[in-house]
């Protein structure tokens, strides 16, 4: 069950205080790529973000993964630049749920930006079960993105299998009524690893 901040005074503290400061929840994202505004306002959002990293406890990042989108997209991006594995799993698990919208590039960033054979196992179950799910639009093209990424990373070529013709890459885009039949797999690889090339940049200097 979600947790709803509005009826949860523990939630709303949390919310309060990593969440909704300069609305950061919408910020965390593919736009941290293009900032617009001054230069010093970028800086100081990466580094109040690095700040609260380094102070936001264990059991608060799990408590903010309870609730919906924006505490579990905040709580995602603390984890990565935290590099805070032991939330691995955590991660993969809401990843292949998929409850809420808008949380599954932060999923996939964090997952690719460890980068280890695990974190391949979790992309590739994700992949597995909903690209034979052409009627969801959910977060198929960036996870295919992040198996790419790791898979720069590690011997072998997990995402092979379903990039191949007739695999289930090719497949999903084919009945997928959201996607174009020339979607490159690699545009999204390309957002993923500039993600996590920031998110390496935040915590080198934290």
């Amino acid at each position: 069950m979600i947790r709803d901040p509005r009826e949860d005074a523990g939630l709303l503290a949390l919310v309060q205080r990593y969440v909704t400061p300069e609305r950061r929840y919408l910020k965390l994202g593919g736009g941290l790529l293009h900032p617009r505004g001054p230069e010093g306002d970028h800086a100081r959002f990466l580094r109040d973000l690095r700040e609260d990293a380094d102070v936001v406890t264990a059991d608060e990042i799990g408590t903010l993964l309870e609730g919906g989108w924006r505490e579990r997209r905040t709580a995602t991006w603390l984890v990565a630049v935290s590099r805070r594995t032991a939330f691995r799993e955590r991660i993969g698990e809401l990843l292949l749920a998929s409850e809420v919208c808008c949380v599954g590039l932060a999923y996939c960033m964090t997952l690719a930006g460890f980068g280890t054979a695990r974190d391949a196992d979790l992309l590739a179950a994700y992949l597995e079960r909903y690209l034979r799910r052409p009627d969801l639009a959910h977060d198929q093209s960036v996870a295919m993105g992040a198996l790419l990424v790791v898979d720069e990373k590690l011997p072998g070529d997990r995402a092979a299998a379903f990039l191949e013709p007739g695999g289930l890459w090719p497949r999903w885009l084919r009945d997928a009524p959201h996607m174009r039949l020339d979607t490159d797999p690699a545009g999204y690889a390309n957002l993923v690893r500039a993600l996590c090339a920031l998110v390496d940049d935040c915590a080198r200097t934290r």
